[in-house]
């Protein structure tokens, strides 16, 4: 297992996490196999949005005597009412339901407190102006939780999060089909094959994407990722946007190679799914290689954008060109070069500014990207 900094928070997480949607329907005896399997892969960040009593009861059990091999990114404003899940905003509900997670997970604190599920305007407006943020900042006060998350599907609302300086890790959803469709208040889009088929669909990643992933970075805002495989669709030809299936290693290389990314929740409805995410970093390059898939898709072939995925090397002078292109994405989504980009770029031991243009990249290159032209970007964008 590889190992990535959360961000500014200073901690170092498993870049294959676990989410809690595994242990839905299952009983206690499921939950401690799966969750036994994952400290035994390597795997140290957990997602416990689920308020369903049992499975904080399990997530308690099995942390009992070794809380520190998991770190855990718990929701605030999820509840259990009469029986069934809740989203609420409520201050009341959110705190007895706070309270109940405490004294069932048998801990005196969670790493993340993340607040749950903001894809609306007027939601994250009022959570970010009333009491919901004020209790996330008294527990962060009080040592109950570290740091403060916040999970959406909405870039839109997401970059907002990050400029608020409240917020050290989001929850979002990436993959490659999302990852190409405009912003959205209204989460059940990212599920239609439809929502494909209209005229603003692009065949690259959506500029508000970029911004937020370009932001994370730079702001040091981790990225947790859910549904990386696009709820199963993205696994399946027939169901696929793109008209191909990818693999479960494609599609986990593809969420890890996005900026900010710190750790993929993979889904994980058996000991197996789970073992065949967690074996990610053993596997070889070429298992784990998109590039060709997506650059020849059927549907929404994506095109001159590069996608860092290295096949363009290597570079006969040296030039990191995925690199080079990765810094200058982010300061063209921001507008601006961030400090710690231009660090980065001037660390690098061959710049931009020695390409000799002998197109020999561009020949490897399976989305069409004019590299030449990206180096010439490159050096007017950072001087050299």
């Amino acid at each position: 297992m590889n190992y990535r900094n959360l961000g500014r928070t200073g901690m170092k997480v498993s870049e294959i996490g676990l989410g809690s949607e595994a242990f839905v329907g299952k009983d206690n005896d499921f939950a401690q196999e799966l969750l036994e399997a994952a400290l035994q892969a390597g795997i140290n960040y957990f997602d416990l949005y689920n308020p369903e009593p049992y499975i904080r009861d399990s997530f308690g059990k099995a942390m009992e005597g070794r809380r520190e091999r998991f770190i855990l990114q718990a929701h605030l404003c999820t509840a259990w009412i009469d029986g069934q899940y809740k989203r609420t905003r409520d201050i009341a509900m959110v705190k007895t339901a706070y309270d109940d997670l405490f004294s069932r997970l048998r801990t005196d604190y969670v790493d993340v407190g993340m607040i749950h599920y903001l894809d609306e305007q007027k939601d994250f407006d009022e959570v970010f102006a009333g009491p919901v943020i004020q209790f996330a900042k008294e527990l962060k006060s009080a040592g109950k939780i570290r740091h403060i998350g916040m999970s959406t599907h909405n870039p839109r609302v997401a970059i907002q999060a990050v400029k608020s300086g409240e917020i050290d890790v989001i929850m979002f959803s990436v993959n490659p089909a999302y990852d190409i469709l405009p912003p959205n208040e209204d989460v059940d889009t990212l599920f239609e094959k439809s929502t494909y088929e209209a005229p603003d669909v692009l065949s690259s990643t959506d500029p508000e994407r970029l911004e937020l992933y370009s932001l994370c970075e730079s702001e040091g805002v981790a990225l947790t990722v859910m549904k990386p495989y696009g709820g199963g669709a993205l696994l399946d030809a027939e169901e696929s946007p793109f008209g191909v299936a990818m693999t479960v290693p494609q599609c986990l290389h593809y969420c890890l190679t996005r900026p900010g990314v710190a750790c993929v929740l993979a889904g994980a409805h058996t000991k197996e799914q789970l073992l065949e995410a967690a074996a990610y970093s053993q596997l070889p390059e070429e298992q784990k290689d998109f590039a060709a898939l997506l650059g020849s898709t059927p549907a929404h072939r994506f095109t001159d954008k590069c996608m860092y995925c290295g096949h363009c090397a290597p570079c006969t002078v040296g030039i990191d060109i995925a690199s080079v292109n990765k810094f200058a994405d982010l300061c063209e989504a921001q507008g601006m070069v961030p400090e710690t980009v231009r660090e980065h770029y001037n660390a690098m031991a061959v710049k931009a500014d020695s390409c000799i243009k002998c197109g020999a990249c561009e020949k490897r290159c399976p989305f069409g990207v004019k590299i030449m032209e990206h180096m010439q970007r490159a050096c007017e964008i950072f001087g050299v």
